[in-house]
């Protein structure tokens, strides 16, 4: 049985903004530079990447991300 909290949902959140930056730098990427590529703010990219802040994203930009990327949308949810 699936039992949401605020603790897992904030957890999701934190993988995915671990995983987006661990991908970027893979890329060589800062984080203006694929704010720039995404045509999305560099605060909202700063927010998505910090382990002190819960950015919601859609999973439309979720997947632009990911394509700009070169990576699999679901890369960013692993653990």
């Amino acid at each position: 049985m699936y039992v949401k909290d605020e603790v897992t949902s904030s957890n999701i959140y934190n993988i995915v903004g671990k995983n987006i930056k661990k991908y970027r730098n893979m890329r060589g990427y800062t984080g203006e530079q694929l704010a720039e590529l995404c045509n999305l703010s560099y605060g909202y990219i700063k927010n998505l990447e910090s382990q002190r802040v819960v950015a919601t994203i859609s999973i439309e930009t979720l997947k632009l991300i990911a394509d700009k990327l070169e990576v699999k949308l679901g890369n960013f949810f692993d653990e």
